[in-house]
C-alpha cells in the first residue's frame, strides 16, 4: 500500500487543516509514494520506540505528538529528536503525526476518553470558527439539479445531522459573449438574458478544491460565476474538549473512584469537593487548562484534563471541580483510537500498538 493512500484516509477522518496554528501534524518524514507494509502506533516517538520499529520491520510510525515540533536547523544527532529522525531516514521509516487535528474532531481524543468513562450525549466543548465556507453560484434552471447533486456529492450541504442543505432564489442573469467564446446559450456579441438560480450551500474548508472541481465539471457555462465566502460560524463537529453526561448522577467520591479505576493515573490532583453530585462532565485530553472557563460556562460539575498549573486550580471556585489526571494518562487511549481506525479502514494491513510506555513523568 502506498503511503499517500493512508494519508488520504487519515485526512478524511481528521483533516490536517483542523490542527491548531502552533502544531505540526501530518507527514513529517518520508515520501508519500513510499510502499507501506507495517505500521507502529505510539503516543510519542522515543528512541526506544524507534528501535522497536527498526527491529520489527515497520516502515511507518504514526504518533500523536509530533517528533518535529519547532523544526531543526541541523541534523547532526545532538538531540534525541534529531537521532530519531536520522534513524527514520536511514531505515526508510516514514513518520506521521496526528496531534491537534485528532484532538479537534468530534470523535477524537477527548471523545475516546469520554467513552472510557461511560459518558453519553457528547458534544464539542469549544467549537472552532472559520472552518466553514459558503458557495454561491448562478446556475441556469435546466442544470440546477445536476450541478446541485454534484456539489452535494463532493461534501457540501451538511449542517449538523442534516445533509443536502442549500438555498435557491430565482432571477435573471445577463451577459454578452465575445467573439472568441463558445457560449452555452446566447449569440456572440449580443446582449443575453437567462433565467438562473442563485444557489447557496456550505462546506468545510478542507473540501474546497473538491467542491469547486465538482461545480466546474458539471456547470454548463464556459465561464462560471461563483463566490466562496469564509463564515465565522462555529463548527459544531470540530473543536476542543468534550461536554457530556453521566448516565446517572453520582457522588463526587464515587466519580473520582470511577476516574481512578478507568484511567489509572498515579494520582488525581483536584480542587475541593462541593458536596454535590456529578452529572455533567467536561474533559480535554492533554493540556486543557485553556478550557476551564468554557467548562464553567457550560455548567460542568467537573472538568478533567492534564497539566493544570497551580494558579489555574483557583479558577474552579465553587462552580465545579477541576481534576488533573496527567497529560499522558488523559491521552493514553489515543493509541487505540488510531489503531482501531486503521484496521477498520484497511482490513489486510498490519497495524500494531507500540509495547513501550512513553510517559516521561515518574513519581517517587
Amino acid at each position: 500500500m502506498k503511503l499517500h493512500q493512508i494519508l488520504e484516509s487519515l485526512q478524511e477522518w481528521a483533516p490536517f487543516s483542523y490542527q491548531d496554528s502552533y502544531d505540526n501534524s501530518g507527514l513529517l518524514v518520508g515520501s508519500a509514494n513510499a510502499e507501506i507494509h507495517k505500521t507502529l502506533i505510539s503516543l510519542d516517538i522515543t528512541e526506544e520506540v524507534m528501535q522497536e520499529a527498526v527491529k520489527g520491520g515497520f516502515d511507518l510510525i504514526i504518533s500523536h505528538h509530533p517528533i518535529i515540533f519547532q523544526g531543526f536547523k541541523s541534523l547532526t544527532g545532538k538531540t534525541p529528536e534529531e537521532k530519531i529522525v536520522i534513524a527514520a531516514i536511514k531505515n526508510n521509516i516514514a513518520i506521521i503525526a496526528m496531534h491537534t487535528n485528532l484532538d479537534n474532531i468530534s470523535e477524537g481524543v477527548s471523545y475516546k476518553l469520554s467513552q472510557v468513562l461511560g459518558l453519553q450525549n457528547q458534544q464539542i466543548l469549544s467549537p472552532k470558527k472559520d472552518l466553514l465556507r459558503k458557495l454561491v453560484v448562478f446556475i441556469p434552471n435546466s442544470h440546477l439539479d445536476s450541478v446541485r447533486q454534484a456539489v452535494f456529492n463532493a461534501g457540501a450541504g451538511k449542517i449538523g445531522h442534516y445533509d443536502q442543505c442549500s438555498f435557491g432564489s430565482e432571477g435573471v442573469g445577463t451577459f454578452r459573449a465575445g467573439e472568441n467564446t463558445q457560449a452555452f446559450v446566447g449569440k456572440k456579441m449580443e446582449f443575453h438574458q437567462e433565467k438562473e438560480v442563485r444557489f447557496e450551500s456550505v462546506f468545510p474548508v478542507q473540501l474546497e478544491r473538491k467542491v469547486i472541481k465538482a461545480l466546474l465539471n458539471t456547470h454548463p457555462y464556459e465561464e462560471v460565476a461563483y463566490d466562496i465566502f469564509t463564515l465565522n460560524n462555529s463548527h459544531s463537529k470540530v473543536g476542543a474538549g468534550i461536554i457530556a453526561e453521566m448516565p446517572e448522577a453520582i457522588s463526587e467520591t464515587a466519580f473520582l473512584k470511577l476516574l481512578k479505576n478507568k484511567v489509572n493515573p498515579f494520582q488525581i490532583r483536584h480542587t475541593a469537593f462541593r458536596e454535590k453530585k456529578i452529572k455533567k462532565v467536561a474533559l480535554c485530553g492533554g493540556s486543557g487548562s485553556f478550557l476551564i472557563d468554557t467548562a464553567k460556562a457550560a455548567n460542568a460539575d467537573i472538568f478533567i484534563t492534564g497539566d493544570v498549573k497551580y494558579h489555574d486550580f483557583f479558577k474552579a471556585t465553587k462552580h465545579m471541580i477541576i481534576a488533573d489526571v496527567g497529560h499522558y494518562e488523559s491521552e493514553q487511549f489515543t493509541k487505540e483510537l488510531i489503531h482501531d481506525f486503521l484496521i477498520k479502514k484497511f482490513t489486510n494491513f498490519a497495524v500494531q500498538i507500540s509495547e513501550h510506555q512513553t510517559n516521561p513523568i515518574k513519581y517517587f
